[in-house]
């Protein structure tokens, strides 16, 4: 299994990024997808998750700014952060997820300064 993000990068508040995670390696739309983030010295935490009935849900932080998308054609999964805030700095991680059996990609570093 091997889960590559991209898209991070630096960004002013108020900004955007479209985070993209291909995978490969596993039967893409039998999984569940998802994004979590992990600051420095916090948990990884939940962002966002679809389901390969395209059922999504997202952490309570989340309020409306970021929208959680699959292409099943592609094997790939995005994540479209708007208004980020600083808040929003952090690692962002994607995961697959089938029964019992999960995943996790590298990372990809996502800055919100000024």
């Amino acid at each position: 299994v091997q889960l590559q993000a991209s898209g991070g990068g630096l960004v002013q508040p108020g900004g955007s990024l479209r985070l993209s995670c291909v995978a490969s390696g596993i039967r893409f739309r039998l999984h569940v997808m998802g994004w979590y983030r992990q600051a420095p010295g916090n948990q990884r935490e939940l962002v966002a998750r679809i389901t390969s009935g395209g059922n999504r849900n997202y952490g309570d932080f989340v309020k409306g700014r970021f929208t959680i998308s699959r292409d099943n054609a592609k094997s790939t999964v995005y994540l479209q952060m708007n208004n980020l805030e600083p808040e929003d700095t952090a690692v962002y991680y994607c995961h697959s997820l089938y029964g019992s059996s999960g995943a996790w990609g590298q990372g990809t570093q996502v800055t919100v300064s000024s």
